[in-house]
Parts: C-alpha cells; sequence; structure tokens
C-alpha cells in the first residue's frame, strides 16, 4: 500500500511538471509594438524593442537576462570599468523617464576573439544591479545553436543611421540575409562563421546592436552586428547560434532564453541544411524540451500502468 501511493505521488508529480512545460513559453523577446510591417529605414517607435542597449554611446548591445547585455568584443575598452549602458530609451542624449542607467561590473568577450578579423567578435556585459522589466525594458530570446538562417530569411537591424545626418533616434529597418559568399566578396578578410544581410538605406553606426528575427510572437537575436555595411555593402553580424555554450557558461544569475529557428529551405544557404521542419519556439530546460517532455510522458504513463496493475490485484486478491 505505501509503494502504491509512492508510485501515485511520484506520477502526479511528473504529470504536473510535464504540463507545465507543455504549455510554457519563452518570457524573452516579447514587445508591445509591432514592427513586424517595416518597410524601409524609419525611426523606431518607444518599446519597439525593448532590449535595445545604449554602450557608452558609441555602441550597442542587447538585455538577454535582468543583469547581462550581450555587444561585440571589438567595442568594449580594457578599462571595461568606464562603461555605461543605458536601456528603455530610443534616444541617447535626450532625458527620458523610461531610461535606465547602469554601470558594467563586469565584461567577458570570448578568448578566440581576432581583433583583425572580428572572429569570435562577441562579448558579454555583466551589469552593476538587475534591472526591473518594463514595457520599455524587456529581454531578447537567442538563437539556439540548432537553427538556421538561410537566404531571404526576414530579419530586423536597429542602429542610428547616418552620423552625418546627426540622427540620434533609433532607426529600425527590413533586411533580408543573403549568401556568405555575397558578405566574402565584399570582405575577404572576414570569417566564415557570419550571418550577412542586404544593405540598408543608412550606415548604421552602432557596432552591438542586434539582428532580430520573429517568430510567432517570440523575437529572437540571431546575431551581432559586427561590420558595417552602407549603400552598395552588406552587413555582417557574428552569428549568436554558434555561442549558446559559451553564453551559457558565462552568464550568471538568471540564464537566457534560447529559441530554436529553423528557416525554409534555400537554394543559397548560409548555415547547414535544416534536418527537421520548422519547429515553433521552446523553451531551454530540464523539464522544458521536447525530448525531455517524450520521455516524462512515456514515464508517467508506465507510472500511472504500474498503480492501475497495483490496484488489479489489489482487487483480485480481495
Amino acid at each position: 500500500m505505501a509503494l502504491q501511493q509512492f508510485v501515485c505521488c511520484f506520477t502526479v508529480v511528473i504529470v504536473f511538471f510535464c504540463k507545465g512545460c507543455h504549455s510554457q513559453k519563452p518570457t524573452c523577446g516579447r514587445s508591445a509594438v509591432n514592427s513586424s510591417s517595416i518597410t524601409g529605414a524609419r525611426d523606431a517607435a518607444p518599446g519597439s524593442w525593448p532590449w535595445f542597449a545604449a554602450v557608452n554611446t558609441h555602441s550597442a548591445g542587447s538585455l538577454i537576462t535582468d543583469q547581462w547585455v550581450l555587444t561585440v568584443a571589438s567595442s568594449v575598452p580594457t578599462d571595461y570599468r568606464s562603461m555605461v549602458v543605458l536601456l528603455g530609451s530610443n534616444r541617447v542624449l535626450d532625458p527620458d523617464p523610461n531610461k535606465v542607467r547602469l554601470n558594467v561590473i563586469n565584461a567577458t568577450c570570448h578568448p578566440g576573439f581576432n581583433s583583425l578579423t572580428r572572429e569570435n567578435n562577441i562579448c558579454l556585459l555583466k551589469l552593476s544591479a538587475p534591472v526591473n522589466f518594463t514595457d520599455y525594458i524587456q529581454p531578447i530570446c537567442l538563437a539556439s545553436e540548432n537553427s538556421t538562417f538561410n537566404n531571404e530569411t526576414s530579419s530586423w537591424a536597429i542602429g542610428f543611421g547616418d552620423i552625418e545626418a546627426l540622427r540620434y533616434n533609433l532607426q529600425e529597418a527590413k533586411v533580408s540575409v543573403v549568401g556568405n559568399d555575397v558578405c566574402k566578396a565584399r570582405f575577404p578578410w572576414i570569417p566564415d562563421s557570419i550571418i550577412c544581410t542586404r544593405e540598408t538605406n543608412s550606415c548604421w553606426d552602432k557596432l552591438g546592436a542586434p539582428l532580430m528575427t520573429q517568430s510567432k510572437s517570440v523575437w529572437l537575436q540571431s546575431g551581432v552586428f559586427t561590420v558595417p555595411g552602407c549603400t552598395a555593402s552588406p552587413s555582417v553580424y557574428t552569428p549568436v547560434s554558434q555561442y549558446q555554450k559559451w553564453i551559457s557558461d558565462t552568464v550568471t544569475g538568471t540564464p537566457p532564453g534560447f529559441v530554436t529557428f529553423t528557416s525554409p529551405h534555400s537554394s543559397l544557404q548560409t548555415t547547414a541544411p535544416p534536418t527537421a521542419p520548422p519547429t515553433s519556439p521552446t523553451c531551454v530546460g530540464v523539464f522544458c524540451s521536447g525530448e525531455n517532455l517524450i520521455h516524462f510522458t512515456h514515464f508517467s504513463s508506465l507510472c500511472v500502468l504500474v498503480v492501475l496493475l497495483h490496484v488489479f490485484a489489489g482487487s483480485v486478491g480481495n
């Protein structure tokens, strides 16, 4: 009888966790403003990109948890303690009640960063304190290691336009991914592991800004702006998906949310061909991956069968 009760209780617990995982959605990548209809470069509306981070006013980054910002290693000075991060505003220089200013207490750049080729041009900044999330400050999801971004994948870029035009309001533009051969023809010195996009109507000047893709209602970051492109030149991004393990091992506290994105098949690939059909965003964790959910479901079914057998045996014995 005691064994029966234990097995029954254990089954209920497992089913509870699996049920929660099945319905759980990523808490990252949520924007209160719909930007999916962007055409051309234009001013971004307040709150449209709540993960945008201005870093020392001359570079950018993205908020990935309540205390960590993702940016490029090429913009991080040796004395990172002088760095300041601004969150919650599309205008760096103007006062804004939604703006939060935080210092950087730690900078961890990828150990394989090459300043000449921009290989592994990625860095993580730890803020001096966790930030409170609002409609204007939210973390973005990150592309998981199994993601693919093939030719013509619709993406969104943000930056601050031409320096000569003195456009200090955050700009946004819908762009398309292009094959790496296009980038290599223009920048032969860059590494092969990159994501390239077609040029925009403006010259983005904020290195470290995110390249983003929307998967249903969730926004995820596919790249980190590393080589600017102007007019006839493509823009180059460090691919986030290739650094999932490094990011997960580096970030302390609340872990970032990783989402798998599989773009449709194309004749011109920027990554390996997809091995599975497109999938919707899945949460990542012990109880939240699809594989674990299947295992838990099978185990729960087995537990229920054991309980029923015990009950049947008891009734027959009586």
